[in-house]
């Protein structure tokens, strides 16, 4: 039982003429004995909160950014009249601001043996799963001078997907595999790795994809033409060690290879390939087997990106080697989202390139930092000449770490967080448009 703010002021109000006309234990209890048979009646008439039903519905999943809507049915199956404030908790981050908090309490009132629905709408501000907390009711009685306070447990979760906002890259990218795939009235030339259908010969045809026989049993020259080859698997490798964690600008470095993994692996999938991921630091964090559907391999990642975070540990890197070997099939494409720092790559990755570049095709991505190409540039005072002199030896050090991944055969990708996606879709047609896939 709780005393609301009206007992109180009840109780101040009819205090005042006592002390000034009547100062006795009689005054006093001319005041309080009604107002204490009042609240007792008050309490009386309240609902009950422990016998209240609660049942869940709504959203279970959003895009990050977006809002969800879940909705709280409230039962009151007592003969008595529900009037009440409901708090419905959740942790701190299912709301980007405190204003956005407000939508978790409300006051509403509910006649016996009926039922109202409430909702909540949240906007996580980060990934993950969000688990609804206690329910807590205050039920009023109709003076409203005291009340009934109980909570209850009614579980729910709404998962925070990664927003994929590289989406808006996709229809470009789409094009140019529609130009190495044929289907339009561009026509890309080279050869890619399936046979594809035989044309007339044009000028400027390379005369090795004449088709010989075929020439023979008609009379114009035939060509093969050839279009990149599909099913190729992809295993995406996501590094989740510590330098995962580290921010450029406000996007966390894991949140951005997320980005362009899911780019990388709608493109993937429209193309007949199979994308499959795993999720590294010193163990599998998270695995994927993908098919070759755009929709289920999509949607799986999603998922499994959703609860995905950084490990404060350095990254094993033979060990990563190990797993991919593992569930990378001959002849697949390798992409190693992680980051080019040089001591990381020198030392851990470098020794173990090898065993990766011998039996697959290897792409290595990494976040850059704008902020240290623009400390490069910085000019005009001594802390600017010392910030420049820093952002140039980073860069420096990047660039050579990149050299050196590329004498071993490896595609690399370094890109600012916003360009990182649409980069390595770049990179991904490009080995297709080379035959490489």
């Amino acid at each position: 039982m709780a005393l609301t703010g009206r007992a109180a002021l009840v109780a101040a109000l009819g205090s005042l003429p006592v002390g000034i006309l009547a100062p006795s234990w009689t005054g006093m209890l001319a005041v309080n004995v009604p107002l204490s048979l009042a609240i007792v009646c008050d309490y009386a008439l309240a609902a009950p909160v422990r016998r209240l039903q609660f049942t869940r519905s709504g959203d279970t999943s959003v895009r990050l950014g977006d809002t969800a809507s879940v909705q709280l049915t409230v039962t009151n199956p007592s003969g008595r009249r529900l009037r009440a404030h409901l708090r419905d908790a959740w942790p701190p981050s299912s709301w980007t601001s405190e204003a956005e908090q407000a939508s978790s309490r409300h006051r509403f009132a509910v006649p016996a043996g009926e039922r109202r629905r409430l909702t909540t709408v949240l906007r996580p501000s980060r990934r993950g799963d969000r688990e609804a907390d206690r329910v807590t009711v205050r039920s009023f009685g109709p003076l409203g001078l005291v009340s009934r306070q109980g909570h209850h447990r009614v579980p729910w979760t709404v998962r925070a997907l990664p927003p994929f906002r590289s989406r808006k890259h996709l229809p470009s990218r789409l094009a140019r595999l529609r130009e190495l795939d044929g289907r339009t009235s561009v026509l890309t030339r080279g050869e890619g790795t399936e046979f594809d259908s035989l044309r007339a010969y044009v000028a400027g045809d390379d005369t090795r994809s004449i088709d010989w026989r075929a020439t023979a049993r008609q009379s114009a020259v035939a060509v093969r033409t050839w279009r990149p080859e599909r099913d190729r698997h992809i295993l995406v490798v996501l590094d989740t060690g510590r330098t995962s964690a580290g921010r450029v600008g406000d996007v966390p470095r894991l949140d951005a290879s997320m980005d362009a993994t899911l780019l990388l692996t709608a493109l993937a999938t429209r193309a007949g390939d199979r994308v499959n991921l795993i999720a590294y630091d010193r163990r599998v964090r998270a695995q994927v087997r993908g098919g070759t559907t755009k929709g289920d391999v999509l949607s799986a990642l999603v998922s499994a990106l959703a609860t995905l975070e950084p490990e404060l540990v350095e990254t094993d890197a033979r060990g990563l080697s190990t797993a991919a070997l593992t569930h990378a099939p001959r002849g697949s494409l390798i992409v190693l989202l992680t980051s080019l720092d040089a001591a990381p790559v020198e030392e851990g990755l470098l020794p173990v390139l090898p065993q990766l570049t011998q039996r697959h095709a290897v792409l290595v991505a990494s976040v850059a930092d704008p902020h240290v190409e623009a400390m490069a540039r910085e000019r005009g005072t001594v802390d600017a000449v010392y910030e420049a002199a820093a952002g140039t030896q980073a860069q420096a050090l990047r660039r050579r770490t990149a050299d050196r991944l590329r004498r071993h055969g490896v595609t690399v990708v370094d890109a600012a967080p916003d360009d990182l996606a649409p980069a390595l879709a770049d990179a991904y047609l490009a080995l297709k448009a080379a035959g490489r896939l």
